[in-house]
């Protein structure tokens, strides 16, 4: 599903990433855990396309950076959902309509088929009663779930979760995280970057990769983990 091979990524400011090498497989959920600027965020920007490294190889469902086209990157895309720590939803839309948006720009017309993917995707994540509610009317969770409800729209083959829970408190946190478990759980492969390690010891049947520096310096897949 997901293959880095000997990625670097360099910018001005210096090294960010060096020598990341792993591999997510279908429908396999893992932890991408280190210190701010170990280099998680980058690793998710590579996935998704947003940027090509400086050497080496990202494989993404078929997909590589070294071949890849802008129009390819455009269908790739639909097939990674992608979470953010700050939400990003559009303050002035309510839920329904923030999720509605991403499925209004990528071309689908249908109001009927719409309006039905919409209901289906927030009744999924526990809003289906708040489907009006503006971002500013929800909680922190709460906006999280309409988040992740967009990020589903496509029906991808992976998540990207970057720091999800960063902004959420413990039981908030722990909702979310159990929402992404039963994602994954429904066939959807799951990369979440976190700095919690608190959640990360709760679930070690979870695969870690844990980087420092722009390395890997620890995966549980080859040390003995699940």
């Amino acid at each position: 599903m997901i293959r880095l091979v000997q990625v670097r990524m360099e910018y001005t400011r210096g090294v960010a990433l060096d020598d990341v090498s792993f591999e997510l497989r279908k429908g396999e959920l893992c932890f991408l855990t280190g210190h701010s600027g170990a280099g998680k965020s980058t690793v998710m920007r590579l996935i998704h396309m947003a940027e090509r490294p400086t050497s080496g190889e990202v494989r993404v469902s078929g997909y590589s950076s070294s071949t890849i086209r802008p129009r390819e990157i455009a269908m790739l895309r639909r097939k990674i959902g992608f979470v953010f720590q700050d939400f990003r939803l559009l303050p002035d839309r309510s839920a329904a309509a923030n999720v509605a948006f991403a499925l209004e720009v990528t071309g689908t017309r249908r109001p009927a088929v719409i309006r039905s993917k919409v209901n289906r995707l927030l009744t999924h994540v526990g809003l289906a009663a708040k489907q009006m509610a503006l971002p500013a009317e929800l909680s922190g969770g709460e906006q999280q779930r309409v988040a992740i409800a967009r990020a589903l729209a496509h029906d991808p083959l992976v998540l990207l979760a970057d720091e999800p829970t960063g902004n959420l408190d413990e039981r908030a946190t722990n909702g979310v995280f159990e929402l992404i478990r039963e994602i994954n759980t429904a066939g959807t492969a799951v990369l979440f970057a976190t700095h919690n390690l608190e959640l990360v010891r709760r679930h070690p049947e979870i695969r870690v990769i844990e980087l420092a520096h722009g390395r890997v310096v620890f995966d549980s897949a080859n040390n003995g983990g699940d």
